[in-house]
């Protein structure tokens, strides 16, 4: 089972952290966001890793070296331009002749990457989208009406939403849908796909789930360390 990384992201709005650090690299408990990934793959039987990169290319590869202090092989490629999220990929099509999982550089979860590998290979569809639910407060009462009466009124409802997680198992066949040396965008294959009738496939993921986009973010990441992520050691 191997596994791409995407870590070329510029990380804006995690400034001032990745003015002078990738946010990959960022620190988290004793670890960092990426070797936290880097452990959870390998324990899940990962046995290849390739990471993605762009802005401080050079930093991150220095900082990870060839894998072995993680029991692991890693290889890096390098965007010479931005790529987005689904087009660095390509760069590596040779390597990725048996499906794959492909994740952005910046989730941390506890999901077993092998049970969903293997489900997610069973599904007929050469991208199989892994989600989560989220659920999200709403300020605001929610007026039910019949006509100009009012019925009923749910204060202040919780949304439950089930969003992208940001992880996606591919089949090699995918390549024929990515163009090279694009910017392209996993959005833009996912529309792409459902516009031209193809099946794009769903894996729906129940372990814990955090994906680190904003300060706030970052922050819980510090809170949640020990309890979820302090037994994966290098």
């Amino acid at each position: 089972m191997k596994a791409v990384i995407l870590a070329g992201g510029l990380g804006t709005r995690l400034k001032p952290f990745t003015e002078v650090i990738p946010k990959p690299l960022l620190p988290v408990g004793e670890s960092s966001v990426l070797e936290i990934q880097i452990l959870s793959l390998v324990n899940s039987g990962v046995t290849e890793i390739f990471i993605a990169t762009n802005y401080m290319s050079e930093y991150v590869q220095a900082f990870l070296g060839d894998g072995s202090k993680y029991g692991i092989k890693l290889s890096f490629s390098k965007e010479e331009k931005p790529l987005g999220t689904c087009g660095p990929i390509t760069l590596l099509q040779e390597q990725l002749t048996e499906p794959f999982l492909l994740m952005n550089g910046d989730v941390l979860t506890k999901l077993d990457f092998r049970t969903a590998y293997n489900a997610a290979t069973e599904i007929d569809a050469d991208l199989v989208v892994i989600t989560t639910e989220i659920t999200t407060p709403f300020d605001f009462g929610n007026v039910i009406c019949d006509g100009n009466y009012i019925v009923d009124v749910h204060e202040k409802p919780n949304l439950k939403m089930e969003i992208l997680a940001g992880m996606y198992i591919m089949k090699p066949s995918i390549f024929d849908r990515i163009p090279k040396e694009t910017y392209y965008g996993i959005d833009d294959l996912i529309k792409e796909m459902l516009s031209n009738k193809l099946k794009v496939g769903r894996y729906l993921m129940r372990d814990y789930w955090l994906d680190i986009g904003r300060i706030d973010d970052y922050q819980m990441a510090q809170d949640i360390y020990k309890e979820h992520f302090d037994h994966l050691k290098k």
